[in-house]
């Protein structure tokens, strides 16, 4: 037993000092912490759509969709709402685990709410397909709980519970009338008292479609005895952040709108959280849509005036504010009780580059699918990728599981990667992928006379569109070094190098384009064609971002 006990503490202190190391990371290419009691929006400008967030004691916690990204739920941390570090995953695998073992784009984990109840952490989150899911955890690092359906059912999206002081449990959700038939309509339904089902078919409390169409994202609150539905309407890139409150919480409810886009160039500035400071100050957490840069995550101020919210900068007082660009960082208590700018807490951002360095893979990373678990492995400080064979419907790379991807951390950036190919088999190929809905990518392939680089282009692969691919000269070496160099717009241009000195483009331009409900990703690969029942591999030594 005791022998036991000091293995869980030797494994307890090993996460604790990889989350410490990921806590610590820096970006190059986007710091929103201006250094002087100010910061910047975005706060963090990557694809970390429709995110909830919450305060427990001192410390905020973020999450957002992941879609069909595994792992999946991320779980963002902060000190001070400007600062974050991904420090986690709720999901390792998806379920259904056989579904997700296919690549299911846009589907999955959509929008998600965190609530902290009788010391637990709580998170809803909806799978259109299947319905809306509960797991918990008493740890905000885990381990959570396996998923359970609170409701079964196509189109049931966007949930957030409420418990309220009479202790009834309520869910208010919205509908995707991709599979429910409606949409842009609220309701409330009452669950149980351990907020694992609903118990009846739910009332409608607000209808939008005359003055809120494709009203969704709700988040439930209660203040000063209203019933608070924080609700993004309007569309994803166009959209406005609506505010419903009533006495009742069945309504009827009264309407107003707390932020739109204003004077600004920050479109649709809507869906997310409203969190308060130790100190008492309020601040809303939203994203805006970047096309190819995915929905980045805003901080906003936010103030209440007649028990209605302003969000943002209200510049001719009609009770509508607008974002902010730069502000002033939210007062947060220091440990000894006094009150600062945030200046106490280190400036941190989540990780991008990865010297593969630890016993686990990185929190950056993700898949298109549930994993198998011989696809990647870390190795004596190395990341060896084994080829997997691509999947014979495969008309190009839109499917293919495999791809080991991360978020693209801000505008303009340079990654690159050194990779050491050992392939067994003809047709085996390794490389660095800027993925979309149009994708290219930089490899070096196996044929019968040798390696070759190899350049690959596919527009509207979504839509099944076969590859461009351009094979060049003849590679000498295994020993190869990959980069992307990314511009404003999602400009890309793929370059290719035997001594990390002396960079060859392959492309002059390529333009980065989203993904369905994500933005453009970036990463690596291994692939074979034929089955075996053994594969090469690729080493990745090493993947750094870093800014022109």
């Amino acid at each position: 037993m005791i022998f036991k006990r000091k293995i869980l503490t030797i494994l307890l202190c090993s996460a604790s000092v990889w989350v410490n190391a990921q806590q610590n990371y820096v970006s190059k290419v986007w710091v929103a912490d201006n250094g002087n009691g100010m910061y910047k929006n975005p706060v963090v400008d990557a694809d970390y759509s429709d995110p909830d967030a919450i305060r427990v004691g001192d410390d905020y916690y973020m999450i957002s969709s992941s879609f069909n990204h595994v792992p999946g739920l991320p779980i963002l941390h902060s000190k001070d709402l400007v600062n974050w570090a991904l420090i986690g995953h709720v999901l390792k695998q998806q379920p259904p685990f056989d579904h997700f073992s296919k690549v299911q784009h846009g589907n999955g984990v959509w929008a998600p709410s965190i609530r902290f109840h009788n010391n637990e952490f709580y998170i809803y989150y909806p799978d259109p397909d299947f319905g809306i899911y509960l797991t918990k955890a008493k740890n905000i690092l885990g381990p959570w709980t396996d998923p359970v359906l609170v409701e079964a059912g196509k189109g049931l999206i966007d949930p957030c519970p409420l418990w309220d002081e009479d202790g009834k449990v309520y869910l208010v959700h919205a509908y995707a009338g991709s599979r429910a038939g409606i949409k842009s309509v609220i309701v409330i339904k009452q669950m149980n008292a351990e907020g694992t089902k609903t118990t009846d078919a739910g009332v409608l409390v607000y209808d939008g479609h005359e003055k809120d169409a494709t009203i969704e994202g709700p988040k439930f609150y209660k203040r000063n005895g209203y019933y608070y539905i924080f609700a993004p309407a309007g569309g994803v890139s166009t959209g406005w952040q609506t505010i419903l409150r009533s006495k009742n919480i069945y309504g009827p409810y009264e309407r107003r709108v707390a932020m739109d886009k204003g004077t600004t160039t920050i479109n649709g500035p809507h869906q997310g959280a409203w969190v308060s400071t130790q100190t008492g100050e309020d601040w809303f957490l939203h994203f805006q849509d970047k096309e190819a840069y995915g929905r980045v995550v805003h901080l906003q101020p936010m103030k209440w005036i007649n028990d209605w919210p302003v969000i943002g900068t209200d510049k001719d007082g009609d009770g509508t504010g607008e974002p902010v660009l730069v502000y002033k960082k939210p007062t947060i208590a220091r440990p000894n009780g006094l009150s600062g700018q945030g200046k106490i807490y280190p400036v941190q951002t989540p990780v991008e580059s990865d010297e593969f360095n630890e016993n686990k893979i990185g929190l950056q990373w993700q898949w298109q699918a549930n994993p198998k678990p011989t696809w990647a492995f870390p190795a004596a400080g190395k990341l060896r990728l084994f080829s997997v064979q691509l999947p014979d419907s495969s008309k190009n790379y839109w499917n293919v599981p495999n791809l080991l991807m991360q978020k693209f951390p801000a505008e303009e950036f340079k990654a690159t990667a050194k990779f050491s190919f050992k392939p067994r088999l003809e047709g085996e190929r390794a490389g660095m992928i800027i993925f979309g809905a149009d994708y290219a990518y930089l490899s070096v392939v196996k044929k019968k006379d040798g390696n070759y680089i190899s350049f690959s282009m596919c527009n509207d692969a979504d839509k099944g569109t076969a590859e461009i691919v351009v094979d060049a000269e003849k590679v000498n070496t295994d020993e190869f070094y990959i980069r992307v160099s990314v511009k404003k717009g999602g400009i890309c241009t793929l370059s290719f190098s035997n001594d990390e000195k002396d960079y060859t483009p392959f492309i002059e331009k390529m333009v980065a384009k989203p993904g369905r409900w994500v933005g453009a990703k970036l990463g690596l690969f291994c692939t074979r064609t034929v089955k075996t029942n053994d594969s090469g591999y690729v080493d990745v030594d090493w993947f750094r971002v870093e800014s022109f």
